[in-house]
């Protein structure tokens, strides 16, 4: 129940550095007219600077196997995203490798914060 109530914290403190980033990242695509690749690096990074943060709040939390919970910190973080892409979207889209890039960045970026916890 305590894992629980941790990962969910976790995910929640994720999110919300994801949406902070998000608005700097918007403010400054409207500012500099950034290029597409640009933006899609940026959002790639934001991903990963969330989960990481994630993946540290989850191991000092939990104290034991720490990569193993920042990794299933960053694994449930891209669930939610892929659930809500789906439900807004009606599909995951057809670019399985930004689909798989996304996931290996949430994976390997969570479990780093998991291990430097």
């Amino acid at each position: 129940m305590r894992t629980m109530k941790v990962l969910t914290r976790s995910l929640l403190i994720s999110y919300l550095i994801s949406a902070l980033l998000l608005t700097v990242l918007a403010f400054a695509l409207f500012q500099m007219k950034l290029s597409p690749s640009r933006v899609a690096a940026a959002v790639y990074g934001i991903y990963g600077i969330s989960c990481f943060f994630g993946g540290v709040l989850a191991g000092k939390a939990i104290r034991s196997r720490r990569f193993f919970w920042g990794l299933l910190s960053g694994l449930l973080y891209f669930l939610l995203l892929a659930v809500m892409s789906f439900l807004l979207h009606k599909n995951l889209g057809s670019d399985t490798k930004a689909l798989t890039t996304i996931l290996s960045i949430c994976a390997a970026c969570a479990t780093l914060g998991g291990m430097v916890s």
